[in-house]
């Protein structure tokens, strides 16, 4: 028989099983060469003014092929092994270990480099779609074309033709380092089964699931008001970063396990078929996985949460703009505010304005301050605070002896936390008025730019606003001190007045609430795209390890439904184990993966919003329906290997 035949007929073979690593490999090449043709667009040129769109994609083009070499050389691995009785015949027959490394070395590059080809005719045809989906994400308003670049065509064929070199190496070594006697012998030793759980797996249960506890606990103090310096913050962090994952590998390590063997214990050894195919199962086999299990729930947990947090900032980007800037257009200078009303007026627009003067005072507020000002490093307990006057906030009425502050920025109030009542002091240049603080508002007033970094703004009586006024300490008054907010009547026209904006020329401290809404979606936007195609990468490259290796277990596991076959249990009973299984094999570290994002967004996520629940969700959600294929396909594999078996 001929090297051709031979190659040929292991190409045939091999494809059947190996349907899923051809699609993975499809795939990944389709996404690197998309993702670096984005670099070479000329369209990408367009948006460069507003975004920086060609570093950001060159940044995740370079994390792109971390996550498909890792996963690329893993699969190799797990087939090599899987073909170790093949290598071994071969050998029996008369090849030399050359002549088989040639072998598989052309069968490789005939599936590799066709696998090749078709992705990269499949992410030229996505490409399109890929930038029109970056463009409505970012809103930034460019005409995407179908461009073929022969720069991205040349670094795609050299980045994967080195992931196959290396995988050539890898082959070369497990060829020559092995002996006829280990190639026979490489599968049944690829998986630790330990009979008895040991008191040291006991011990490893007990404290992964107290360090991932205590991470999480640690994780909810963050930013409570209990790590009072810097210091301590960064600390908390590391401690909870090294407690989950050291965690998480002892979870597999004997968490799992220790739990399965009390279930066990508990049925007093009696257990049912889905608990021999399943409970039985994960407890010999998931602990010898325990590092790659670890690895795939940490970075699926950093994937769910870093598009959580950008997604929670794209949710919110419209109520932090109007936070930030409470009026539909901000203006500094009366001059600017009145070129802006006439062409309003010019062009038929209905609008409402209004003026506050706003002062920046020094303010008492230790009485106030629910915080221990000198554990947090304050010297002093004294804050520039911008002050208005009643008369300007309608609905708001104090007494000469009063002041409702208003406007307070939720990541701040984690780290200085406001009392309900108390007194404040304002201290003016030659004087200080003492007043009683009634409590705190939640609604912004004055735009960002007044606030000295999201404080409070403080709102007087308009004799004490005179008596400020008249003693002012000038070093710390801001260069404007007037805001002129412009407001349409008609929500529909405010994006006609936006684009009047936007064609018109102001000075410094000219502001549109749409513009800055537009901006950090653009920024957001960006992240969210980057972040979206990682985490889809690495969910299909993890997704198909989990794959392989559940194809791996369920040939090993043939002969055991044989015999349960002949015990008298039936296909469906088998089925029915075997969907237990798989949805504790891939529906665990789906689970640790989702809890460890959740208690990691929740712990910072209102730096990046004002909405939690609805993003992180649709989040989770779809990284769970993606995720839960590979399981589905696990239960399609397992199902043709139990009729094979019986």
């Amino acid at each position: 028989m001929s090297i051709n035949t031979i190659i040929l007929r292991n190409l045939k073979k091999n494809l059947k099983h190996y349907y899923l690593y051809v699609f993975a490999l499809i795939f990944s090449v389709a996404l690197y060469f998309a993702f670096v043709t984005l670099q070479y667009d000329p369209s990408m040129s367009e948006a460069k003014g507003s975004i920086k769109g060609a570093a950001a994609i060159k940044t995740a083009s370079i994390l792109l092929v971390a996550i498909v070499s890792i996963f690329l050389l893993y699969a190799n691995t797990i087939f090599i092994k899987r073909r170790s009785k093949e290598i071994g015949l071969f050998q029996l027959i008369g090849m030399t270990k050359n002549e088989i490394f040639r072998l598989l070395s052309l069968e490789n590059l005939m599936l590799y480099f066709g696998s090749l080809i078709i992705g990269i005719f499949v992410g030229f045809s996505v490409s399109k779609l890929i930038l029109m989906v970056l463009f409505k994400l970012t809103g930034v308003e460019g005409i995407a074309s179908l461009h073929f670049s022969s720069e991205a065509l040349l670094q795609t064929v050299i980045v994967f033709t080195v992931i196959y070199i290396f995988i050539m190496l890898m082959n070369f070594v497990f060829i020559k380092r092995q002996t006829i006697l280990s190639l026979f012998r490489v599968v049944s030793v690829a998986e630790g089964k330990v009979k008895k759980l040991s008191i040291w797996e006991m011990i490893m249960g007990v404290l992964g699931l107290a360090l991932i506890i205590a991470g999480y606990y640690i994780s909810s103090l963050l930013f409570g008001g209990d790590f009072t310096s810097m210091n301590e913050l960064f600390f908390a962090m590391v401690v909870i970063l090294a407690s989950v994952i050291i965690g998480t590998y002892l979870f597999y390590k004997g968490s799992v396990s220790f739990i399965a063997s009390l279930i066990r214990k508990r049925k007093d050894g009696y257990l049912n078929v889905n608990e021999v195919l399943s409970l039985s199962s994960i407890m010999f086999r998931m602990k010898s996985s325990a590092l790659l299990l670890t690895i795939i729930t940490t970075v699926s947990a950093l994937a769910i949460g870093l598009l959580s947090l950008s997604y929670i900032s794209y949710y919110s980007a419209e109520k932090s703009a109007q936070d930030s800037l409470p009026s539909h257009f901000s203006f500094t200078s009366r001059e600017d505010a009145d070129k802006f009303s006439d062409r309003l007026e010019e062009n038929g627009l209905d609008y409402k304005d209004q003026t506050i003067e706003v002062l920046q005072v020094e303010a008492d507020m230790k009485d106030i301050l629910d915080v221990n000002l000198d554990e947090m490093g304050f010297d002093s307990p004294n804050m520039h605070l911008p002050v208005v006057s009643e008369k300007s906030i309608s609905g708001v009425e104090v007494s000469p002896k009063e002041t409702v502050l208003t406007g307070y920025n939720d990541a701040l109030e984690k780290f200085m936390t406001l009392k309900d009542s108390g007194k404040l002091e304002f201290k003016g240049k030659t004087k200080a008025i003492e007043q009683k603080y009634l409590g705190l508002n939640k609604d912004f007033v004055i735009p960002f730019y007044f606030t000295s970094g999201g404080l409070p703004v403080a709102i007087v009586d308009e004799k004490v606003y005179g008596e400020l006024k008249a003693d002012l300490d000038p070093e710390i008054q801001l260069v404007h001190s007037l805001f002129i907010g412009v407001d349409m009547k008609k929500d529909s026209d405010v994006e006609k007045a936006n684009a009047l904006f936007k064609d018109m020329e102001f000075s410094v401290g000219a502001e549109s609430q749409m513009e800055m809404s537009t901006r950090q979606k653009m920024n957001m936007g960006l992240i969210m795209f980057i972040v979206g195609f990682l985490g889809l990468t690495f969910l299909v490259t993890s997704g198909c390890i989990l794959y392989f290796k559940q194809m791996d277990q369920s040939e090993d596991e043939k002969p055991n439904y044989t015999i349960l076959r002949k015990l008298g249990f039936t296909q469906g009973d088998l089925l029915r184990g075997i969907r237990s299984k798989m949805a504790f094999n891939f529906g665990i570290p789906l689970v640790v993966g989702l809890i460890h994002s959740y208690f990691a967004v929740k712990s910072g996520w209102f730096f990046f919003g004002s909405e939690l629940w609805m993003p992180m969700i649709l989040v989770m959600a779809l990284y769970t329906v993606l995720y839960s294929i590979f399981g589905i396909l696990s239960v399609i594999y397992s199902k043709k290997v139990i009729k094979d078996a019986l």
